[in-house]
């Protein structure tokens, strides 16, 4: 794929973005052959739309996620919004949000690219405060059986949208954050639950692994980014009239209402 190609891509993402709209299908010389040339999309988007890059998502740290999304490896994208909960989203103006239940963590110092490997001690030591959160992602996509393959998700930001985030974890490095189940509920009826042990070991180990690929790429993540660090419950679609929590018993919740 050119840079003609990449770019024309990129103008179509963006202005998706923009216009909060979704589309079906792409057309096939439009979809990346791999996923770094749809990585360099993706640096292409974020160069068009201008916006600041306040966070990032991450995805499919784990195998059973990485087969539900098609890889053989996690995958990441930029996020450009960043809210305190309780959050309240008009439905019909996303583009096929899902409510995912993540630990959000705010980095308190650049994590800039350099030859040598990022250690999980050295990630930990960048992070200023984790947080309970929901990451509302989107697809500039619509889920029909045009659907298009997974390196056309990945030049979209892998599906980001907006990072929820409740008050700072306590003492976060000293709990058991790897052990603390999280509970999604809609309308107070229990959906899923799960673990940060189960699905990501750790929120510390996919964050490491995305700030060595920043690094490996030379981009890097700056002091301030928020960072979601992967789904805990799984993947639901909300309808309007819907309100969603993320309850992460002592640590705090996160509301989500969709009218």
């Amino acid at each position: 794929m050119d840079i003609t190609t990449q770019r024309k891509l990129a103008r179509l993402l963006a202005s998706l973005r923009r216009d909060g709209r979704q589309q079906s299908g792409l057309e096939p010389r439009l979809v990346p052959p791999d996923a770094a040339t749809a990585y360099r999309v993706a640096d292409l988007v974020a160069e068009e739309l201008g916006w600041p890059v306040l966070g990032w998502k991450i995805a499919a740290f784990k195998e059973e996620m990485q087969q539900a999304l098609r890889t053989d490896q996690p995958i990441y994208g930029r996020t450009f919004f960043v809210k305190e909960t309780p959050v309240t989203v008009v439905h019909a103006k996303l583009a096929s949000p899902i409510p995912e239940v993540e630990y959000q963590a705010k980095l308190g110092a650049d994590l800039p690219p350099r030859a040598k490997p990022y250690s999980v001690e050295e990630v930990t030591e960048a992070v200023a405060s984790l947080h309970p959160g929901l990451e509302l992602a989107e697809c500039r996509f619509i889920h029909d059986a045009a659907f298009p393959p997974l390196p056309a998700i990945l030049a979209d930001g892998a599906g980001s949208g907006t990072i929820v985030y409740g008050p700072a974890i306590t003492d976060w490095k000293t709990r058991d954050i790897a052990g603390q189940e999280a509970t999604l509920s809609s309308n107070g009826r229990l959906r899923r639950k799960g673990t940060a042990g189960a699905a990501l070991d750790h929120p510390m180990a996919p964050l490491t692994w995305l700030a060595n690929e920043l690094s490996r790429t030379g981009v890097g993540m700056k002091s301030g980014q928020m960072v979601s660090t992967g789904t805990l419950t799984g993947m639901l679609a909300p309808r309007p009239d819907e309100t969603y929590v993320a309850n992460f018993g002592p640590f705090g919740s996160v509301a989500v209402s969709f009218t």
